[in-house]
């Protein structure tokens, strides 16, 4: 990015600005203008010394030149205020332009910022950034040139105009304005550091906002909200600090400067009234320079408020550019353009050597080589998650190794553009991200990732067009098709529909989307074909459930009958919803109940929605909304506590208790609510009567609300029902039972028969998706993170600990119908463990970030920093079966905190009753623990062999050593510091489990040693008792 603000306005709008100040130049006579005509009036026309005028060498009567000096005077204002206007205007314009193209940098830069960067930046801090930090900004870029050369020649003009008038007026408006462009700057610069404290301040605090909200659970069940309530008040009372300095030097800066500026005055008015009593100057002229003066402090004011933005935002642009610029960047010219080609990758993957380190410098991934042979399915096990992660993002280049390189078919992948790496690369991890919109934008993101169509704009008339142009943003029009099949060598987009369907059916999801999609809603105008065919199929249908006795179990539309599984509304105008209804919209749009009651319908009405929600209410009461029969009502929680109020107070009070508004919510009850829903208290005198309302007035009831109801028709699809809803042409009744099944189980045979599952399956594009896709289950998010990989049928897919939840016979299920469907895609699978390793065509294992068999450390692979002895050392702890299992930061650690110590034959290394200061890792020689006799003599307890750890439960006892160790021969240990040794085994629960497995070893080994020797344990030493009770048990 620019190194600052200024060279970023001038590079992209250099043009304009110069413009803007040549338009700032025309403005300038006008401003004179209105300055001098004044004067004018008052000593030419006003102050005239006849009642006749010579202008131009025409006579005027002085009245009428008065009046034409007048009506310049408002010309020349109107005409300086309508240019104001429009420079304003033109600022604001390119203002926001560059505005946009510096927010689109931003947002483009986060395309290059390296995984691990996200996870140490706070989501919020970015998000501030491109939005709060940088609004002040755009304002500075308008007024870049315009705005101190305008305000400038301003106070240039009148200060010209003042001396031209007394070279004492002059003097007096422009005496002071040295000490202000001293004094005021240099309190600016006070502020401007104080506001980079605030803006660091402001910027914590939002992340621990973020991070608040993210873990907001994880307080409340753990009790840290107090204390994080209180960090949250340390943060704002040091931005109250901040704040508070801030305000002492912004309020007393401005009050030195009105105190100047209003300073100036007192000069004039003593040294013009003085010069005006003396005849040396006009009335006029102390009028005009009086009123001059009185503009000069604007543009000053304006000119002193432009230094102290540009400081501050000078400020604002280090700090945010300095954010987005973190180390690491992958480099910009991969995302840039497309490439000519997109080279297939369909070949041998190699690693030659990898390294990987993270952003403490700590090895993750350290000297792996393999070849991966093409069109393998290969699994990698690895058991930390770090290196899981490292080394899928080394596959799939969202990293670049720290040494060495990857190879996929001849081609360097750290040289390939991302278009390539996105186009033959799929990935699906564990967690993946969702984005909000549809579930068809993102499962098809791998087929659109350029439009495949350009609008048809020749006259160059696309507004929105030439502005993204002209702000430096993407010409790509949203509006576009950006679908193109042929990323997956498929043609049309019926083929990756159908291509979809068929990796669904491998996941084993194709069912259940099915009816899943069977059981929702379509909009018509999207899938007319899927319409047309659906109401075709109704006859078909209703035949099906006659022959199988099913018809019974589904209220089917009848005009001529009452449909007890449909609203009120729908029965009484034989009509179905346009779209979703609620009782709130039903009271704001007024008509419809008007018509209900003009029809005679209220009082029945208002009787079945006071009897309905008492009923409710003594059923559920105001806390047991929660429960499923009422969740299964779909009615709003908040609006039914009103409905319960509302009728609490007409049960009391009468209809009088209840306003207008409130009687219609009331009266909307049965308009949510079927008959079955309501049961015995819909009485069937109420349904004759809107029979006979529908028979006699229906059509004019449908004319009156056609914007909220269509007509039900045996050839229109419903667009408020289901698609089996519409397919049974009805609603299956609330009490059909297990009838409901069948019918069910009858349609879905009707649409095999015509091969409609996929048609209908593929409504699942339609379904919206929350931000992460918080409104779906994960399994149904890894599955779709599965299939979104696989779309674009890549030459190589890595699956980073996927189908976790699956038992291993579906994996393996799921595997094999994925083979068959991407024959010649390279499948890397990397996980944890893997049940059966030989269903893989290769099986690898990585333990602490090398290949497993592979040497520990490696002479090739020098670590930075590292000497030589610390490489030993961490070579000897990753090798032992004890430590193994750490990670390899807590591996280093020990490494460098151990020390190495040595022995002679009879040196005693610990005695008994000595603090716990160490533990010793036997490397080479032998030792033996001892227990020392009363008498002094040593007793053999066990030998300590190369390999065994001594100490370390002393240390995590924290009591004094048991036992003695005396070296039997020569003997090298490491020795670990006990602090050290604690911090670790407190962090590592495998460790800690595997030092209680060897003490338990010991102490089973010395059980068999005294049964084997019959050796029998005093009693005074077993055990203690259990506390003694003064109560006895009940009998």
């Amino acid at each position: 990015m620019e190194p600052s603000l200024f060279s970023f306005i001038w590079k992209f709008s250099r043009r304009d600005q110069l413009y803007l100040l040549a338009f700032t130049f025309f403005t300038f006579p006008f401003l004179y203008a209105t300055l001098e005509l004044p004067k004018r009036i008052i000593n030419d026309a006003i102050g005239a010394e006849s009642g006749v005028v010579n202008v131009f060498g025409y006579q005027i009567t002085q009245v009428q030149f008065l009046l034409a000096l007048c009506f310049a005077y408002l010309a020349a204002v109107i005409i300086h205020g309508l240019l104001k206007m429009r420079l304003n205007t033109m600022k604001g314009v390119l203002a926001e332009r560059l505005l946009r193209r510096f927010r689109y940098q931003l947002i483009s830069r986060m395309m290059l910022f390296p995984q691990s960067y996200f996870q140490k930046t706070s989501q919020g801090e970015l998000v501030s950034m491109v939005t709060s930090e940088a609004e002040p900004m755009g304002g500075l870029m308008g007024d870049f040139l315009a705005q101190p050369v305008f305000q400038a020649g301003q106070m240039l003009i009148i200060v010209v105009f003042l001396f031209l008038q007394s070279v004492w007026f002059g003097i007096a408006g422009v005496a002071l304005i040295p000490l202000q462009a001293w004094i005021i700057p240099m309190l600016q610069r006070r502020i401007n550091l104080l506001n980079k404290e605030r803006i660091k301040e402001v910027r914590q605090f939002s992340a621990e906002i973020g991070e608040t909200a993210a873990g907001i659970t994880d307080l409340r069940t753990n009790g840290g909200w107090r204390y994080r309530l209180a960090m949250f008040t340390d943060r704002l009372g040091l931005l109250f600090d901040v704040r508070f300095r801030i305000y002492q030097t912004k309020f007393f800066m401005k009050f030195l400067n009105n105190f100047i500026t209003q300073l100036t005055p007192f000069f004039f008015y003593a040294v013009g009234g003085y010069l005006a009593i003396q005849g040396q100057i006009t009335v006029g002229a102390l009028v005009a320079a009086l009123a001059a003066y009185k503009d000069l402090s604007s543009p000053w004011k304006e000119l002193l408020t432009y230094y102290n933005q540009t400081q501050d935002m000078a400020v604002r642009w280090d700090i945010v550019t300095e954010r987005f610029g973190p180390p690491n960047m992958i480099d910009q010219s991969l995302f840039e353009g497309k490439p000519d080609e997109i080279p297939s990758l369909r070949g041998d993957i190699e690693l030659n050597k990898v390294s990987v380190r993270n952003q403490d410098g700590e090895a993750v991934l350290q000297n792996v080589s393999m070849t991966i042979p093409s069109g393998s399915r290969v699994a990698i096990e690895v058991n930390s998650q770090s290196e899981r992660t490292a080394l899928a993002e080394v596959l799939t280049r969202e990293i670049n190794p720290t040494r060495g390189h990857v190879l996929m078919a001849g081609q360097d992948l750290s040289k390939l553009h991302q278009s390539v790496i996105a186009a033959r690369i799929g990935y699906a991890g564990a967690q993946p991200y969702l984005f909000q919109g549809t579930i068809g934008d993102n499962f098809l993101m791998p087929l659109m990732t350029q439009p495949a169509t350009v609008l048809w704009d020749p006259k160059k008339k696309d507004k929105a067009a030439i502005e993204a142009l002209r702000s430096g943003n993407s010409t790509d029009s949203t509006q576009a098709e950006w679908l193109d099949p042929t990323v997956a060598g498929l043609e049309t987009r019926q083929d990756v529909l159908s291509f979809w369907y068929q990796i669904t059916t491998a996941l084993g999801t194709a069912d259940i989307i099915f009816l899943s999609m069977l059981d929702s809603r379509m909009d018509p105008e999207k899938h007319p074909e899927l319409a047309r065919r659906v109401v075709g199929l109704r006859d078909e249908v209703y035949q099906r459930l006659k022959a199988d006795k099913l018809d019974k179990a589904v209220h089917r539309f009848d005009p001529d009958a009452f449909n007890p599984a449909v609203p009120l509304g729908s029965n009484l105008m034989f009509a179905s919803p346009r779209r979703a209804i609620s009782q709130q919209a039903l009271v704001a749009q007024g008509g419809f109940l008007s018509m209900i009651i003009e029809q005679g319908l209220a009082e029945q009405g208002i009787a079945i929605s006071q009897t309905l929600i008492e009923t409710l209410n003594e059923t559920f009461g105001r806390d047991g909304t929660d429960h499923p029969l009422f969740t299964a009502l779909e009615i709003d929680e908040k609006l039914y506590e009103q409905l319960v109020d509302i009728a609490a107070r007409r049960r009391d009070k009468g209809d009088e208790a209840l306003s207008t508004e409130e009687f219609a919510l009331l009266l909307t009850v049965p308009f949510a609510f079927t008959a079955e829903q309501i049961g015995p208290g819909f009485p069937e005198s109420f349904k004759k009567e809107i029979l006979k309302i529908r028979k006699s007035r229906g059509a004019d009831l449908r004319r009156e609300v056609d914007d909220l109801f269509v007509e039900v028709l045996p050839e229109r699809y419903l667009p408020r029902l289901t698609i089996l809803e519409n397919l049974v042409y009805g609603r299956i009744s609330s009490m059909a039972g297990l009838q409901a099944d069948l019918v069910r189980d009858a349609v879905v045979d009707v649409l095999e028969a015509h091969d409609m599952k996929q048609m209908i399956s593929v409504n699942l594009f339609d379904v919206p998706t929350d931000i992460g896709g918080a409104n779906l289950p994960m399994a149904f998010q890894e599955r779709a993170a599965f299939g979104r990989a696989a779309i674009k049928k890549p030459d190589v897919l890595v699956f980073n600990q996927v189908l976790t939840t699956t038992d291993s016979q579906s994996q393996a299920q799921i595997r094999d119908r994925l083979s068959d469907l991407l024959p010649h895609t390279t499948q890397i699978f990397i996980n944890d463990k893997f049940v059966d390793p030989r269903a893989f065509d290769m099986h690898v294992q990585i333990r602490h970030g090398r290949l497993d068999g592979m040497p520990e450390v490696d002479d090739g692979e020098v670590e930075e920093g590292a000497s030589d002895d610390l490489r030993r050392k961490l070579r000897i702890i990753a090798s032992n079966a004890l430590f193994s299992t750490l990670e390899p930061r807590q591996q280093r650690l020990l490494a460098f905190a151990a020390q190495r110590y040595s022995a002679k034959k009879g040196q005693v290394i610990f005695s008994t009753g000595e603090r716990a200061d160490a533990a010793y890792l036997c490397l080479s020689g032998k030792a033996e623990i001892v227990w020392i006799r009363e008498d002094g003599s040593p007793h053999h307890i066990s030998d300590v062999e190369p390999g065994r750890l001594m100490g370390d439960l002393s240390i995590i006892l924290d009591e004094p050593r048991q036992m003695s160790l005396i070296a039997t021969q020569e003997v090298h240990f490491l020795r670990i510091d006990a602090d050290q040794f604690r911090s670790v085994v407190e962090s590592d629960k495998t460790l800690l489990l595997s030092l209680l497995r060897t003490v338990a070893g010991h102490l089973t080994g010395a059980a068999e040693l005294m049964r084997a020797a019959g050796l029998e344990v005093p009693r005074e030493f077993g055990p203690p008792l259990p506390p003694a009770t003064t109560e006895l048990p009940d009998p």
